[in-house]
């Protein structure tokens, strides 16, 4: 029994729902819970964004259009590529295809998601970013969903097109292994490229004027993954493995799937590990964007 005050203890924290009733524990906040606010803050900073979209829904499939076009023209220089070629470092044009699509629909994923993340940046230099500090909501999320952009779906849309042109010419032995590594392929591809995202991010905390840099990595990035391996130096390719595991985003899965070697003598068993990989990156890029937070000290500083 206690009274209507509260007691705080280091283990929890004591408190009574009526008077003369039980008291009751409440535990801290885990971090499951923490995702969760996050994650519903997020959907309603962009639920915010498409309602003002949709606003002007012509203005909008203009734009969404011409995002579609825009990432069409990358696979169209490359049909013109194979109207003077049969093979491309010994890969035909469905095989460049399938490595095209995974790519384009695996950065269209984190594009979406997390492509706002370069405007840290510029909120760094003015000082808004202050603003976002004061919510009560993640500052991640925040800079991860302001100004989201459904035009985004433009690549996506246009990487499942090519994808799937890729699965009809592109003659794979499919087994089970192969079939439920292709959906486990472009999750963790998008989850790769939102840590660098993030990591970008990041850098913009101490840079405060590297969006350029980070769209080396990122816009940079899938237009490597297009190609095949195999027209690259080893060192590249190890350096995109092992360095900046880029290679898992849709080189050595893929690879995998269309029963080719992996690059540069790598074992086949990489394949499985986008995961893992996945994984690995996104906490290396909480623990950097946590480091480059704590950095930040307002711009009077």
């Amino acid at each position: 029994m206690c009274s209507r005050r509260t007691r705080s203890r280091p283990a929890g924290r004591w408190h009574c729902s009526r008077p003369g009733g039980r008291c009751r524990r409440s535990r801290p906040r885990g971090w499951w819970c923490r995702v969760v606010d996050g994650l519903r803050a997020y959907r309603m900073i962009a639920a915010m964004w498409i309602r003002s979209t949709m606003t002007y829904r012509a203005s909008f499939a203009m734009t969404l259009f011409g995002n579609f076009a825009t990432t069409a023209l990358d696979f169209v220089a490359i049909l013109l590529m194979f109207s003077h070629i049969d093979a491309l470092g010994g890969f035909t044009l469905g095989e460049i295809a399938f490595l095209y699509g995974a790519s384009g629909i695996a950065f269209g994923l984190a594009d979406l998601v997390m492509g706002s993340m370069d405007r840290l940046g510029r909120r760094v230099r003015d000082g808004t970013l202050d603003t976002l500090l004061v919510r009560p909501a993640p500052v991640l999320v925040q800079v991860a969903a302001d100004r989201f952009a459904l035009r985004r779906l433009g690549r996506i849309t246009q990487g499942v097109l090519v994808f799937g042109y890729a699965l009809t010419v592109v003659d794979i032995d499919w087994t089970v292994t192969r079939a439920l590594l292709v959906p486990v392929m472009l999750l963790s591809g998008a989850a790769i490229f939102s840590a660098v995202f993030t990591a970008g991010a990041a850098f913009q905390f101490l840079a405060q004027d590297s969006a350029e840099v980070q769209n080396a990595f990122t816009y940079g990035g899938t237009t490597l993954l297009q190609y095949p391996p195999s027209i690259f130096a080893q060192e590249l390719v190890r350096g995109v493995t092992f360095v900046l595991p880029l290679a898992f985003v849709n080189w050595l899965p893929a690879l995998y799937i269309l029963g080719r070697e992996a690059p540069a003598g790598l074992p086949s068993w990489l394949a499985f590990l986008p995961p893992v990989v996945a994984v690995a990156c996104c906490l290396l890029a909480s623990v950097a964007w946590r480091a480059g937070l704590r950095s930040y000290r307002s711009t009077g500083s």
